[in-house]
């Protein structure tokens, strides 16, 4: 399905508009001029900006200045003057004839002249501009495009102060997101929309022409309702015609450097210039097509917009492409590969051009890519290695990268192909480690666990024998042998011959184990220890970021730690892993993301959030299930049963045996795809049988979040019987409050709290309270819904209170559709909520009465029974109460 494109909603520049609305209104300044280069949005933006204007106060003109009717007197203006324009009069008696035609179409009120594209305004109209800028009861607006020649008196407008003159900045990141979902009609993936915002440098007329490029050559996709794009597209006609408008002709030398820079940005200014000679880069400098930026002590150069290099690389052709390239990599290599960068980018050029010959650069970059998480690039140089010569360090490297793309099919004939060449315990132990990887998380077999153990045996020398261990551990934490998982990895860190990278994987394990188990403090200790590593193992294993990443994501999220969450997908990993496509990175904070939001309520952010991550993880075997797990328990608190049921459906499609371990979150979303769907009972016994078998499991931390399900659902008092061998049975609340004094953290007594007050209205408002102050708005509305319904028979001032704390929570929450909520919402005619409604927005009740056509007296006893329903006195208290109601 092909996306729309347009027309759209104006969306985005919220600043810019209130900016340029309270020019025309505030009576302190006579107007604002915008300048922005084409397509940036301009005209678009004034329009948006008058509209909102009220007619009965202002009389807004606008026109559109152009060049077919620029030598005509007044011509910029026709759209705006009377028609019966006078004949004979001197140019000062016309331009105080229009003035004064202006005034007296305005009527009295305040005049706006809006004026797209003022620099095209002719003469007279512009001098026009001038007079009205100067009066006092009217205000000039206006856009010009950069770079173009204004006339003087336009110029005047802010060189006399008479008004503000800024450059419209192209759109950021967020407004280019929300334009394109606009576009495309759903929600786009942040590495898709980061890609097109960059190539498109945030000019709205290059996205949309982009957008249509990309869906004309099939390169947009829409897994599970999110789009998107491969990175690749064919330069469709409308789009060359538009950058070759700003490039214009070139002369050959000029060509040149356009082209060199095109393949080779950034480039140092002194390498430009000599491949190319110092006048052809001033010439291109001073025609806006390439830009000097100084970087330390050195001056680097990149073409003025991203596009102007996808349309020269793509027209150039193959074999100047290949020379240009192999220019590059010469230039670079005289100079000194100084730069981080220089190793990757000259081994790219020489692999391109034909010229590379040794495998060791072509391995080092690749390497190099790898940790970088480009895994495209990192595939690409570690298979040219392979192919001159590269032997085991070649095949090792690229099995690995063909794992981590999905590609785990085409690892292992690299792997066994290599297998005559094991001639060390060090080569041993990366072959056994990464077929082991390969196997066990790309190929979904168990079987691995058994082989590494049995292979490590194979391996004499202690520390490398360590690497294989570490493996081997975090295989059996991942299939929840959790004990023997624990047990290897430590054994591993108190091993003072064990490599850093052994070392790091096995004290994610501990912290993982710590994490589930309620040890959250000690659990943060290592995870900090090993960020605090990564330069010691991120060059051999960059993939055990992820291992980091899914330890330090189950403690915050067990803790409800959401500024941490805040932290890690704002981190460097998060933008590395979106932008090299690693896609089990991308996908698993993508997950993460969508649990935060739904801590805070946001349900519709996280029902995307973690749609995202379906479509990221799509045939992926490692976290596809935990994904669709988090989409079922988002589209359940929207009370989208439907979707709630359709998700857990995939998510058991998708899951495996080897991720076990994340078995606590999956059963949790699937209790909740019970409630949704109106089996609250079957919920309950899905909640109690989990806890018995995390309290088997020693997950002290997840039996605290699935014991507090259960008292979310009511159920605080609830006896929970123990299988034999164990304690007495326990209340839901005994429990919790056993497990507050076991899990680190205020999460966790807050819970216990919250169950002990559940019969209590007044202790439940202060526990929602202190739910919100954590920011975990989903419990904190929760708890207050609670406290409605206990309070429904107390004094009409207790009962006020709580109705206006929960309508003020939910205001801060999507609409969400919890048991609990359900239960505090009054059930409501719908005539009693035509009439509240109106009520709550200041409409009087003689005024509902005509409307209705009812009696005043039937509104009012209508009112008094809503006030009854919902336990206020007064109209005043309505609004925060309606809040609380489901929208009709």
């Amino acid at each position: 399905m092909l996306p729309r494109v347009g027309p759209w909603h104006f969306v985005g520049r919220a600043d810019e508009l209130r900016r340029i609305v309270a020019s025309a209104t505030s009576g302190e300044r006579h107007g604002l001029i915008l300048s922005g280069t084409a397509g940036i949005g301009k005209t678009r933006l004034l329009r948006e900006a008058v509209s909102v204007l009220p007619p009965e106060r202002y009389a807004v003109w606008t026109a559109t200045a152009s060049i077919a009717v620029a030598g005509l007197p007044f011509g910029g203006l026709a759209q705006v003057l009377p028609g019966d324009q006078p004949a004979g009069m001197s140019p000062a008696g016309l331009l105080r004839w229009a003035v004064d035609a202006l005034h007296r179409q305005a009527a009295g009120r305040q005049i706006v002249l809006a004026i797209d594209d003022a620099h095209l305004l002719d003469p007279s109209s512009a001098a026009l501009v001038y007079l009205v800028a100067r009066d006092a009861h009217a205000t000039v607006l206006g856009t010009l495009r950069t770079g173009e020649q204004v006339p003087l008196p336009v110029r005047a407008l802010w060189t006399d102060d008479l008004v503000d003159h800024d450059e419209l900045a192209p759109l950021s990141a967020g407004d280019t997101r929300a334009l394109l979902v606009e576009m495309l009609g759903g929600p786009v993936d942040t590495t898709s929309a980061d890609r097109l915002w960059r190539l498109s440098a945030g000019n709205p007329l290059l996205l949309r022409e982009l957008v249509i490029a990309a869906s004309t050559s099939d390169e947009l996709t829409r897994p599970y309702g999110v789009w998107r794009w491969t990175g690749e597209f064919d330069l469709a006609p409308r789009l060359t015609d538009l950058i070759d408008a700003r490039i214009g002709d070139l002369s050959d030398d000029v060509r040149a450097v356009i082209e060199l820079v095109a393949f080779g940005e950034p480039i140092g200014l002194s390498l430009l210039i000599e491949a190319s000679g110092e006048e052809p880069v001033e010439i291109a400098e001073e025609r806006g097509l390439i830009r000097v930026a100084a970087s330390d002590r050195r001056h680097h150069v990149r073409l003025a917009h991203p596009l102007y290099g996808e349309v020269v690389r793509q027209r150039c052709p193959v074999t100047r492409a290949m020379r240009l390239k192999a220019r590059l990599a010469t230039l670079v290599e005289g100079a000194g590969i100084r730069r981080r960068d220089d190793l990757l980018r000259v081994a790219e050029w020489r692999l391109d051009s034909g010229t590379a010959t040794d495998p060791v650069p072509l391995l080092e970059a690749g390497a190099q890519a790898f940790s970088r998480y480009n895994m495209h690039l990192g595939a690409r140089l570690a298979r040219a290695a392979l192919d001159i010569g590269g032997g085991f360090d070649a095949a090792d490297l690229l099995a690995a990268v063909l794992m981590f793309m999905d590609r785990s099919e085409e690892a292992l004939p690299v792997l066994d192909s290599v297998r005559d060449e094991i001639d060390s315990d060090q080569r041993r132990s990366r072959w056994l480690v990464v077929r082991g990887l390969v196997s066990y998380w790309g190929l979904g077999r168990e079987s691995a666990v058994d082989d590494i153990a049995r292979d490590a045996a194979t391996v004499s020398d202690p520390g490398f024998r360590a690497r294989v261990h570490s493996f081997e551990a975090i295989m059996r934490m991942h299939r929840l042998e959790t004990a023997e998982a624990c047990r290897l990895s430590q054994s591993i860190v108190d091993s003072p011959g064990a490599p850093a990278s052994a070392r790091a994987l096995a004290q994610c394990v501990l912290a993982h184990a710590d994490a589930v188990r309620g040890q959250l403090a000690a659990s943060a200790r290592l995870t900090d220890q090993v960020q605090a590593d990564a330069p010691l193992w991120r060059a051999e294993m960059p993939y055990l970021q992820l291992a980091l990443e899914l330890a330090r994501g189950t403690r915050l999220a067990i803790a409800g730690d959401l500024a941490g969450i805040d932290a890690v997908v704002a981190d460097e990993f998060a933008d590395l892993a979106d932008a090299g496509d690693f896609r089990l990175g991308s996908g698993y904070l993508s997950v993460v993301r969508a649990q935060s939001a739904r801590l805070r309520g946001r349900s519709a952010e996280a029902l995307r959030g973690s749609l995202q991550a379906c479509a990221v993880l799509a045939g992926s075997r490692v976290f596809a299930g935990l994904a669709h797990a988090e989409r079922a328990y988002a589209a359940a608190l929207l009370g989208d049963a439907d979707e709630a049921k359709a998700a857990m459906a995939d998510s058991d499609q998708t899951q495996r045996p080897g991720m076990a371990v994340l078995y606590p979150w999956r059963e949790q979303a699937r209790a909740w795809v019970f409630a949704c769907g109106g089996d609250v009972e079957q919920a309950i016994r899905a909640l109690v049988t989990l806890v018995e078998r995390l309290r088997q499991d020693g997950f002290a931390a997840h039996e605290v979040l699935v014991l507090h399900d259960l008292v979310r659902l009511g159920c605080a008092t609830l006896a929970i019987e123990w299988p034999s061998g164990a304690s007495q049975a326990q209340t839901v609340a005994d429990r919790l409050a056993e497990l507050a004094c076991a899990v680190d953290g205020p999460v966790a007594a807050l819970m216990a709290r919250h169950a002990a007050a559940a019969g209590d209205g007044a202790e439940l408002l202060t526990v929602a309270d202190a739910f919100a102050e954590l920011g975990l708005l989903l419990f904190a509305a929760e708890a207050a819904a609670m406290a409605v319904v206990r309070l429904r028979a107390a004094t009409g001032a207790e009962r006020s209170e709580a109705s206006a704390r929960l309508g003020d929570l939910l205001a801060c929450c999507d609409a969400l559709r919890t048991p609990a909520l359900r239960a505090a919402r009054p059930a409501l005619t719908e005539r009693e909520h035509q009439i509240a409604r109106l009520a709550a927005a200041g409409v009087a009740s003689k005024q509902i009465a005509d409307q209705l056509f009812l009696s005043t007296r039937t509104i009012e006893n209508h009112l008094q029974r809503v006030y009854g329903k919902l336990g206020v006195t007064n109209r005043s208290e309505l609004a925060h109460a309606l809040r609380a109601l489901p929208e009709t």
